[in-house]
Order: structure tokens, then sequence, then C-alpha cells
């Protein structure tokens, strides 16, 4: 529940000012967690990045200020923290479909998106069978991938990135498996937020060893962590729902936050780890 009380907080610190620079290290620390858990969670739960988000509401509050018709474009652009009129008409005419001149139209349809605020729902008793394991450091090696996500779509999607694979290619990474989460396993590394609120990370298709082998193969340095590992059988829809909800029910009934770290399903146990720590 703290958990949760620090993400309303955060949020409404963030609308208390929207007209001013928004340092996400005091957001973050409002909400009682680090940088990191806070960018990573939120956007897990909300579906868009944290600066996405400020984005939306500072054009949102933008579109209202430019109601009053003696309220100058320049100004409103300086106050959402546009440096320059051309800047923010260009953001503006993307999110809006307008200018903000003929935003000023009482007639103008323009978009509105609502202040977001954190709830807890209980959806009913489903059981989730996990545990934690403090692990040393291993090296994943396998194919790398670096994807881009937009407007919630990967690019390269995942389809692409697992055909592009040779069957032979998947057999003798899953025979170079020497540590665990043993097989073949997927892993999300280096997540990363812009500024226009697009996220990138580095996906890996590989095995975690002991030793970087020789070849070609891309190798990811893991270290030593505290994992929570969480069983997910089921179809990849029902691993999706699983992974959500271990965001959105067992991190805030949990004393753990997010590490900063890969995410790692294992393919072989049907197996979801989550680099954690005691907050």
């Amino acid at each position: 529940m703290d958990m949760l009380k620090g993400m309303n907080d955060a949020l409404s610190y963030i609308e208390e000012n929207l007209g001013e620079h928004i340092d996400l290290k005091e957001v973050a620390k409002i909400a009682l967690c680090s940088e990191y858990h806070f960018k990573r969670l939120f956007s897990l739960l909300s579906g868009i990045t944290i600066t996405e988000y400020i984005r939306r509401r500072r054009l949102t509050l933008a579109a209202l200020d430019l109601k009053d018709s003696h309220v100058k474009v320049i100004d409103v652009a300086l106050k959402y923290g546009y440096q320059s009129p051309d800047a923010f008409t260009r953001v503006f005419q993307n999110y809006h479909g307008v200018t903000p001149s003929a935003a000023r139209n009482t007639e103008q349809n323009l978009k509105a998106y609502p202040r977001m605020t954190f709830q807890l729902t209980i959806t009913g008793g489903t059981e989730m069978k996990y545990r934690i394991v403090e692990k040393e450091a291993f090296k994943v090696a396998g194919i790398k991938y670096e994807v881009d996500m937009v407007n919630g779509l990967l690019t390269p999607d995942y389809e692409h990135m697992m055909s592009s694979i040779s069957d032979e290619k998947m057999k003798e990474l899953e025979s170079s498996s020497t540590s665990e989460p043993r097989g073949v396993i997927h892993v999300t590394a280096n997540y990363s937020e812009s500024a226009e609120g697009k996220t990138a990370f580095d996906q890996y298709i590989g095995a975690a060893v002991t030793q970087a082998p020789s070849g070609n193969d891309s190798v990811l340095d893991v270290p030593a962590l505290t994992w929570a590992v969480f069983e997910a059988e089921g179809a990849w829809e029902e691993v999706e729902d699983h992974w959500q909800r271990i965001y959105s029910e067992w991190l805030p009934s949990s004393s753990c936050e997010l590490a900063q770290g890969p995410e790692i399903l294992a393919s072989k146990k049907s197996e979801i780890w989550i680099p954690i720590k005691e907050k």
C-alpha cells in the first residue's frame, strides 16, 4: 500500500508542476523508490512512459490555456517547456491535429489526456508461485536485437526476431546453457526512455553461461543479483498476463522494488526472473 500511495503522491507532484521543470529523480524520491524502478513500473502499469505521460498532460493543459484569446502562443510554449513557438507548434499539431492558433476556435475538436491515478483492484485469489534466488554473476550469450517501442509496438516485433533464428541455432543455444536459468532464455536488458517518451532496450535470445563462448554470439554480462522467480505456465498470452500481475499485484504487496538489471523469461521451466532489492 505504501508503494501505491507513493506512486499517487508522485503523480500529484507532477500535476502541480506541469508548468515547471520536472526532475524525475525528485519524482521517484516522492514515490519512495529508485528512478529506475519508478520509470519501469510506471511504463509497465500504464502502457506509456512517464515522459510521454507528462508530455500528453502538458499538451492537454496547453490547449485549455489557448482558449483564452489574451494568452500568447509563445507564452504557452515557454510555460510547458518549449523554447520556440515553432517547436511547440510542431508537437502540438502532431498531438491535437491542428495548430495552436486553430485551437483557439471554440468549435475545434481537441484531445484531452486525463490525469492518471493508480488504484488497487482485487480481481480474485489466483495464487502466484515464486521463490527468491541469490545468484552470482553470469553471462548471456546469443542473438541480440536492438528494439524500439513506439505506441506499444516493438520494432522489430517478437515474431520477426524468433523467425530469423534457425532451428539449428536454437538447438545450439539450448545445448550451450551451463547456468541457471537453463535452456533458451529471452532477456530484456538496458531499458531506457528518451526525452520524447520512446523506449528502447536490448533483447537477447540466448543461453545463460559461466564463460563467454568463442564465436560471433553477442554477450551480456549479468551482475550478481537477487531474483524473484515466478512460475509462468501456459500460452504466451497467459505468460504476459502473469508478467503484468507481478508488477501490479506482487510488487505493491512486497517489501521489494525492481533492481536495475535484465528481466528474463526462461522457456525450459516457463519461469519469469525479475531482479529485485529491498526497499
